[in-house]
């Protein structure tokens, strides 16, 4: 089970060649300027609360497509079995993968969460993103990796931020991405490859997850309060769910999330 979990301080703008979609027009970047880590808050590991809970399915999974990736022998080849869709991946127990979690209100507003100095990184392998979804914090930079001997082209399709577009040939060095404004979810697409989908969760705080294999999810070190805690999945993405959560000093607390199909 893989979760994303960010500890410090995930729509769309990444560039590769191989992905497509639309986007409304973006505000400008410039003179976004990413929150402090000055004096910003870090979450109380030890104190805060912990909320875990699960994404299930209520009905019978679609079969997800194979993808047709003949066009490009290299993108075949890094394939045993031919590679199939990712949009909505279900478990033997309805688990949902790749759904993501996080906290939309409820956070103290005069806290500014600091943002970790570290990258979240994201490859092209296979001709396929890797990983499918992610979160990282407004101001976190995001390091694009090309892990193929094939030209890509990144774009992140954003509403919010900026619109990034770039190509990243076959050995390039890693390229450095930045979204200054809180957006979820930003769709990431290859304008070579048209398979090639990924999305990701900008956040303005650490308090966020994306489910794993088994649906579940884990956030941590949350102060004591009541918020909204919402789940977005790229195959109900104009049907995110929300729920009211009320948490304690050191709580633990359940909340699960049902999609039906």
């Amino acid at each position: 089970m893989k979760k994303i979990w960010i500890t410090a301080g995930v729509a769309c703008a990444l560039t590769l060649a191989g992905c497509g979609g639309s986007s409304t027009a973006p505000k400008s970047d410039a003179g976004a300027t990413p929150a402090a880590n000055t004096a910003a808050a870090t979450p109380d590991m030890e104190n805060g609360a912990t909320i875990t809970g699960k994404v299930t399915f209520d009905g019978t999974p679609p079969v997800m497509k194979t993808l047709d990736m003949s066009a490009v022998p290299a993108c075949t080849a890094a394939h045993k079995t031919p590679a199939k869709s990712e949009e909505l991946i279900v478990g033997p127990d309805k688990g949902v993968k790749n759904a993501f979690v996080w906290i939309k209100s409820g956070l103290p507003a005069d806290k500014t969460w600091a943002v970790p100095s570290t990258a979240v990184t994201i490859t092209q392998e296979g001709c396929m993103y890797t990983p499918h979804v992610l979160g990282l914090m407004a101001g976190q930079n995001l390091d694009i990796k090309n892990g193929d001997p094939t030209n890509h082209n990144i774009h992140p399709m954003p509403q919010v931020n900026a619109d990034f577009n770039q190509s990243q040939p076959p050995g390039a060095a890693d390229i450095e991405h930045v979204f200054p404004r809180e957006e979820v979810l930003v769709p990431v697409k290859c304008n070579i490859h048209p398979w090639m989908r990924a999305y990701i969760g900008v956040v303005n705080h650490p308090f966020f997850a994306v489910t794993g294999d088994d649906g579940s999810y884990t956030i941590k070190g949350l102060p004591p309060g009541t918020y909204t805690i919402e789940v977005v999945h790229e195959h109900w993405l104009t049907q995110p769910q929300d729920q009211q959560i009320t948490v304690g000093a050191k709580d633990s607390k359940t909340q699960d999330f049902t999609f039906k199909g």
